[in-house]
């Protein structure tokens, strides 16, 4: 594991709970050499650089080359080129977060026919049959329903709230977003949903987005981002337009201190991007040295740790965590 994520589990103090955790190591090491292509869904994005860094340990490790390539704007059709690019040059895996759940399926097919292993890592693809395994975060009930009851603590458990996610076409969004409808449905009647609100993880549409939901509903109490984009563009015009609206959602703390320590969010989480680069690409490193299948159960060892697979080969790291003001500073320094 590396240094960062060891000084971020020993601040998180145990809060971060690890799922699949197991005493039993991998089978084998992973064969060194190996190509492996990085492919965020936007390699403009203080979130995967994070995650990219974790991925170009892991590959310092496990002696392997890697290389970071993706579109500047998240979008399926865009990774396609990128995908191609790894089938033409002979690549031995790749490690992908989904911009489109199904999108991508034709040419991950392709990438599989010609022998190289795909990991999905953060964002995963509607078949699971064009990937061997996915890193994921934690539970998609699990992140939707944290972010719900983080917004239910700031308006009080009452009033109209929105969500500004990612693309309609990201399937982690959607399914967390699926999760807060059920939270909002089975603890909080008081609350209700204006509606979902696209920026596309991009920046300025993200903020246009903001104020679209205050012009179309004026008395809204909160609004929810569940993106690193997302978040930062609705603290920026929180901040400089005076708005009432409690925020909150999945941030970089990097990104987000300031604005924490100023007022304009209380709270917010995350998981450490940087493990998931990690383990994800110990996965696809596995994966294309024959230690590696999707298979309920199958153990996966990424540096000091092991996983175990769940059903479709899913791995899940863990909880999000909350950061607030008091230790905002910290995790700030860290990612």
């Amino acid at each position: 594991m590396t240094s960062i994520t060891k000084k971020v589990m020993a601040v998180a103090a145990g809060a971060a709970v690890i799922v699949g955790l197991a005493v039993a190591p991998a089978t084998a090491a992973p064969k060194s050499g190996l190509k492996i292509a990085i492919i965020p869904k936007a390699i403009n994005n203080g979130y995967f650089t994070a995650w990219n860094k974790g991925a170009q340990k892991a590959c310092k490790e496990i002696k392997a080359t890697c290389k970071y390539i993706g579109p500047t704007q998240a979008t399926g059709p865009a990774q396609v080129a990128f995908i191609n690019q790894a089938i033409q040059q002979g690549y031995n895996a790749i490690v992908l977060s989904a911009a489109d759940q199904n999108a991508l399926a034709p040419t991950l097919k392709k990438a599989k026919a010609k022998g190289i292993c795909v990991v999905t890592s953060d964002a995963d693809v509607a078949d699971t049959k064009t990937r061997t395994v996915a890193v994921l975060p934690a539970s998609s009930d699990r992140i939707g329903a944290a972010e719900v009851d983080w917004i239910a603590q700031e308006i009080g458990g009452k009033g109209k709230v929105a969500i500004l996610s990612a693309a309609a076409t990201a399937a982690n969004q959607n399914a967390w977003i699926e999760a807060m409808k059920k939270q909002l449905a089975a603890k909080y009647p008081n609350i209700s949903l204006a509606g979902v609100y696209y920026g596309d993880d991009d920046a300025t549409k993200s903020a246009q987005q903001y104020n679209q939901i205050l012009t179309e509903h004026p008395d809204i109490a909160g609004i929810i981002s569940p993106t690193t984009v997302g978040i930062l563009a609705a603290a920026q015009e929180k901040k400089s337009k005076g708005s009432k609206v409690a925020i909150t959602g999945l941030g970089l703390p990097s990104q987000m201190k300031d604005y924490v320590l100023d007022g304009t969010i209380s709270k917010f989480g995350l998981w450490n991007p940087i493990d998931l680069g990690y383990v994800g690409t110990y996965a696809a490193a596995e994966c294309a040295s024959g230690n590696l299948k999707q298979a309920t159960g199958t153990k996966l060892k990424a540096g000091t740790k092991t996983y175990v697979e769940g059903p479709n080969g899913v791995i899940y790291l863990g909880d999000p965590f909350t950061f607030t003001k008091g230790n905002i500073v910290t995790f700030a320094k860290i990612y």
